[in-house]
């Protein structure tokens, strides 16, 4: 019997085989994909973080990128920032890639925020908004971008931006401590 992950990748690429294009109306498809032995697509992503200061790490992904991150008194990203960052980039990479296919931005400028509180519920970020104020050109495909925008934004927030969909199920979060392979 294969690892966790040899089973995921195997119901993985069963999940692509059994993708299928259901027609929608006026042209428009939807994809379904059927979840194979309950199982959907698993893409594991991790960080490594090192202490570099006082109060200040360096979180490094497996590709070799870095991004200081500390308190929110100093230059760096306090991981509240990064949390925003996330939520906004992940939106904007979604509306790039869906209205770029008709007209590239002329203009873009987005902005996350939200309120960060403590309550009876501990430390937490409430009222997040991601904000976009994007412009394309004239003519037809920056009209059909245009045109596309309010549903995207939609699908970004219902079903595309995996970090935005993270925050809103409330995906639960482990703390342990241990030995790092």
């Amino acid at each position: 019997m294969g690892s966790l992950g040899d089973q995921a990748s195997d119901s993985a690429s069963e999940v692509r085989a059994l993708a299928r294009a259901v027609p929608r109306g006026a042209g428009q498809r939807v994809w379904h994909a059927r979840r194979v032995n309950d199982v959907a697509k698993v893409d594991r992503r991790s960080i490594d973080l090192e202490k570099v200061g006082e109060h200040l790490f360096r979180a490094t992904n497996g590709r070799g990128g870095e991004v200081s991150v500390g308190v929110a008194d100093g230059a760096d990203f306090s991981p509240v920032e990064l949390l925003l960052a996330g939520l906004a980039a992940c939106g904007a990479l979604d509306l790039d890639y869906i209205t770029g296919k008709r007209a590239p931005f002329e203009a873009f400028a987005a902005r996350a925020a939200g309120d960060v509180v403590r309550d009876e519920n501990g430390n937490h970020v409430v009222n997040l908004e991601v904000t976009f104020d994007v412009t394309f050109p004239d003519g037809e495909g920056g009209d059909a971008a245009r045109a596309v925008v309010p549903a995207t934004l939609d699908r970004i927030r219902d079903r595309l931006c995996t970090v935005g969909r993270t925050v809103q199920l409330g995906a639960p979060v482990a703390y342990v401590e241990g030995a790092l392979e």
